[in-house]
Order: C-alpha cells, then sequence, then structure tokens
C-alpha cells in the first residue's frame, strides 16, 4: 500500500469510497486488473481494519473478532488508503469532499459514512493522494472513475424512541456500545430484539446462547420465519425454543421507551432494546445529482454504472440493481460481492478497450448463523425465494462460519488467487469540468 504519493501524470484516478466487501473487493480487484503506471486507486474508509459486518452479532456478545488491518490487505498491491471520513460527492464536477472525522466513531440512522457495510467514522491521518483542501478542513478529492460503496446505516423507520433508547448492530460502534451494555445487565432482564429478518434471528440466538441468565424476547411483524421453507422454519422454532427465546409474531412495535418496548399487543420489558427491522441507504446519495429511487439507492445497468453519470459506479447496499426476475437485489454481502466484482471487471474492461463482461447476479442460498452451534442453510431460487431444501445443525454452522471466513478471505483475495493479468489502459482521463477544484499536489 502506498501512503502520500501524489497522483502520476496522465494517470486515471480512481477513487473508491467505503470499503466494505463491496468496496474493498473492489479496489483490491482493479489493482490487479490494471497496470499501476497507468491508474491511481484511492480507497477511502473512515476505519484503518475491514469491519466484518455479518459478525457484528458477534461482537456484541464479547466475542473477540481477529483485527483485519488494510495495510496488510492492500500491502504492495498500490491502492492507496486514505483514512477519512466522506462527506460530500460532486457526481458533475467529479469530486469526492472528504474530511478528519472525530476519533472513535458514530453510530446511529444516518450517521456517519458507511457504518454499514463500509466501516465507520475514524480519524484522518492525513494520508494521501493529490487533492485540494480548504481552510473548513474539508479536502476535494478529484476523480476519474468513482466507485460509490457507502453502504448503509441501521434505519429505525422513524418509531418514536428508536434512534434514542435502541441499540444497533449495523457496524462496529453501535457493537460495541450494545457489548458494554449487555455485560453491564445482570441475571433475569429482560432484552428485546425488535425485527424477525436474518439480522434478528442473529442477534436473539447468539446472545441467548451467550447469555442464558437473560431473557431474550424476539418481536416480528410476520411470523416467525414466514420466507423460509416449512423444514428451515421447523428448525428455526426448534433452536428458539431450545435457547428459551420468547417470540412474539405478527407483532409491530410503536414505541421504545428506556425500559420498555410498546407494541400492538401491549407493552413488553426491555432493559436492552435492539434494532434490526432494516437498513438504510447512506444519505449523501440522494443530496447529489445521481439518479437514485426513493430509499436513496443509486440506480444502476448491468455493469453496475450509475444510469445519470457514467462516470460513477455503484455496488454494495448503496445500489439498486436488478436481479433475476427485474427484482432489485437485497442489501446483503450476498448481493455486494458478485457486484464488486462486476463494478471492476467492467471498469478495467472500459480502460482497456476490452468487451464488458456481465454475469448474472443471482442466489443460491441463505445462510443464518443460530448461535455457535447451531445453524440454518435455506436454499433458494436465483430470484431469492426458498427452495424445499435446507441445511440445519451443527453443519449448517460449520457451514456458516465457512461463509463468513470465505467473505473475508476474498476481500484479500479479490481474484479468488487467480493469477490477474493487469492490462494497459487505452482510455486517457477526460479534462476535469472547469466548475470543480484544480488539484493540487498534496
Amino acid at each position: 500500500m502506498q501512503h502520500g504519493n501524489a497522483h502520476g501524470h496522465g494517470q486515471h484516478r480512481i477513487v473508491v469510497i467505503g470499503a466494505g466487501y463491496a468496496g474493498a473487493i473492489a479496489a483490491g480487484r482493479l489493482a490487479r486488473r490494471l497496470r499501476r503506471e497507468d491508474v491511481a486507486i484511492t480507497l477511502v474508509n473512515a476505519e484503518p481494519d475491514f469491519v466484518e459486518r455479518v459478525r457484528m452479532h458477534q461482537l456484541a456478545v464479547g466475542q473477540e473478532l481477529r483485527p483485519r488491518p488494510f495495510s496488510e490487505m492492500f500491502a504492495g498491491t498500490g491502492v492507496r488508503l486514505r483514512l477519512a471520513r466522506v462527506t460530500a460527492v460532486d457526481a458533475d464536477g467529479r469530486t469526492v469532499s472528504i474530511t478528519e472525522a472525530e476519533p472513535g466513531g458514530s453510530s446511529g440512522p444516518g450517521a456517519s459514512n458507511g457504518l454499514g457495510s463500509s466501516g465507520g467514522s475514524s480519524a484522518s491521518d492525513g494520508l494521501g493522494s493529490s487533492g485540494s483542501s480548504g481552510s473548513s478542513g474539508v479536502e476535494e478529492l478529484p476523480y476519474d472513475t468513482l466507485v460509490y460503496a457507502l453502504g448503509s446505516t441501521w434505519s429505525t423507520h422513524d418509531v418514536p424512541g428508536a434512534a434514542d433508547h435502541a441499540h444497533d448492530i449495523a457496524g462496529r460502534p453501535g457493537a460495541l456500545r450494545l457489548r458494554a451494555r449487555l455485560a453491564a445487565l445482570g441475571a433475569g432482564q429482560p432484552v428485546v430484539v425488535v425485527g424477525g429478518g436474518l439480522t434478528g434471528l442473529e442477534a436473539a440466538t447468539e446472545i441467548a446462547e451467550a447469555r442464558p441468565d437473560l431473557e431474550v424476547t424476539l418481536a416480528a411483524r410476520g411470523a416467525l420465519g414466514d420466507w423460509l421453507s416449512p423444514k428451515g422454519a421447523r428448525h428455526l422454532r426448534k433452536v428458539m425454543a431450545g435457547l428459551g427465546i420468547t417470540v412474539h409474531e405478527n407483532t409491530t412495535v410503536t414505541g421504545v421507551g428506556a425500559d420498555h418496548v410498546t407494541t400492538t399487543a401491549g407493552d413488553l420489558p426491555a432493559s436492552v432494546t435492539i434494532w434490526t427491522t432494516g437498513f438504510a441507504a447512506h444519505p449523501i446519495a440522494q443530496a447529489t445529482t445521481l439518479k437514485t429511487d426513493a430509499t436513496g439507492r443509486i440506480e444502476v445497468d448491468g455493469t453496475m454504472r450509475s444510469l445519470s453519470h457514467p462516470d460513477v459506479y455503484a455496488i454494495g447496499d448503496a445500489a439498486l440493481a436488478q436481479g433475476p426476475g427485474d427484482k432489485p437485489l437485497r442489501m446483503s454481502c450476498a448481493s455486494g460481492v458478485p457486484m464488486a466484482w462486476q463494478a471492476a471487471d467492467s471498469i478495467a474492461a472500459r480502460l482497456t478497450g476490452a468487451k464488458s463482461p456481465t454475469a448474472p447476479l443471482r442466489y443460491f442460498n441463505q445462510c443464518i448463523s443460530l448461535g455457535r452451534k447451531e445453524g440454518l442453510i435455506q436454499y433458494v431460487t436465483a430470484d431469492d425465494r426458498a427452495r424445499t431444501a435446507a441445511l440445519t445443525g451443527r453443519l449448517a454452522a460449520f457451514y456458516k462460519e465457512l461463509v463468513c471466513k470465505g467473505a473475508a478471505w476474498g476481500v484479500a483475495n479479490p481474484t479468488l488467487a487467480v493469477p490477474a493479468r493487469r492490462r494497459p489502459t487505452v482510455v486517457r482521463p477526460t479534462p476535469v469540468p472547469t466548475s470543480a477544484p484544480e488539484a493540487t499536489t498534496a
């Protein structure tokens, strides 16, 4: 990894913002596809380590996760890491505004960049590349191609009290705050997990397994596991019952207090409330001229290229990509990784004059950990509907662990260990529009 080098003359400047699964894979794959003398790849992220978002429930119950520093991950690749927070994107002027952030990170709905799949917000160390800096501490980073991977944050859906009283596990700062709160709880205290999706199921079972002395309750808007196959749903109910988790089905939470949650079926006592009802796209995209949908996700074509700005590619939770049957891909690691491969290969093909490859983005299974000893692998159709078959029990837990390890391995090995040939570029950088600040050497 290179620090502090100015971009060479005539290099095509690729800026990747957000280093979650999607952003980190895209940066590394581009570095292995293109010649270092032709492109300058800058990866902007607010944390120095890769965050395994799929393991935040493990972090919350006190398990130690292996540190994965980007300095090791990108050593020798030519990727330049900027530890900074993204504050704005000028899609017409082709610049990204970055700034030093407060150390320690923050989390919450609409909080700092990429608390979802792209890290939290911590301090910049001023490493860097060319850009112009204003007196406000905001630096303008010019690009020729932008890969937008700022991910998502947790969404409270504007339920009263949720932002003030509930905990999230959408990123490391939130998981660490929850970890401290759970550690302080005495035996018999009630914990309520709101949301019956994958994150809620994993959080509830992990907490119940790690802390059998707590009273764990799950509030689900629909029937428990109503999207699973009959075999999958039966196994889920069996594991939840075995862990002593109380499940309130077809229950909508309408408010969160300091010591309770209010539902359509009455109040539930809650020393701790954990909110897992879904993710919201990072808000920066909606503040740009990029074409987004109503939820703020950037609309892209099959190559992950923005429908409105051809020099912008969006991947991961930040992008609205169409899967089989023209159904939008769900926000998940399972979607983000192939989107990153597609974007990186499309950019490399465009710059080298090759034909842009398009691979069908499809699903194979949903992997759910139910504590450390149990799991559920629900096999699905290409468009994510449950098949009859499901893998359960210890073998499923082992499979899920392999998937998590494989995802992290894939970030460090973005071409899946296949030797990549770095090809020369044929597309020269286009001039930066006159409305954008001129770059100055850092």
